[in-house]
């Protein structure tokens, strides 16, 4: 696999060797040791989640606060997300900025976010099967979220043209930049 460390700290992009052949692919999704070697330290996965999510439908910006935080490896199965990361981390040099990547089942690319970010993504195919691994298990009464449009934030989706459809969740209890809770 090749690991391309993004402009934010600790945020990878990954991308595996895929080999075709008239039969279809393979590739190695995961290993532990190599994963470990790239990011520099040990993150222990304990669940995997999956959601189908159709054209329009944008996720996030969703994290869990404290210990609660989720370090997430996160990928698309099928079709075509943009994926954000956003740094909450207040000591870093990129504290509220963010990284945009493009995952789709085509480029079977993986995006590695670290604990301190929080994340969404944007469907741009007419279907998106999205999976992802966490390193700690979803805490409902930790999690939290910022408005997908926040100013402060500037994330630049492209969705001239497309209807945004987001959860009543997201709609009514995400929160500014400047009111969410940041990491130390």
């Amino acid at each position: 696999m090749k690991y391309t460390e993004t402009e934010i700290e600790g945020v990878w992009l990954i991308e595996p060797r895929v080999f075709d052949d008239a039969r279809g692919y393979f590739f190695e999704a995961w290993k532990q040791a190599e994963f470990d070697a790239h990011v520099g330290g040990h993150v222990e996965f304990v669940q995997d989640n999956e959601s189908m999510s159709a054209r329009g439908v944008l996720r996030g910006l969703h994290y869990q606060k404290g210990s609660f935080s989720q370090a997430k490896l996160v990928r698309v199965i099928k079709g075509r997300v943009l994926d954000v990361a956003v740094d909450l981390r207040k000591g870093s040099k990129t504290f509220g900025k963010y990284v945009m990547v493009e995952l789709s089942g085509e480029n079977k690319r993986q995006f590695f976010i670290p604990r301190g970010f929080a994340h969404g993504f944007l469907v741009l195919s007419d279907e998106a099967i999205f999976t992802y691994k966490v390193d700690n298990v979803y805490a409902p009464e930790h999690e939290a979220s910022i408005h997908w449009d926040d100013p402060t934030i500037g994330i630049k989706w492209p969705i001239d043209g497309v209807e945004v459809l987001t959860s009543e969740k997201d709609r009514t209890k995400a929160k500014s930049f400047e009111e969410a809770d940041y990491f130390e």
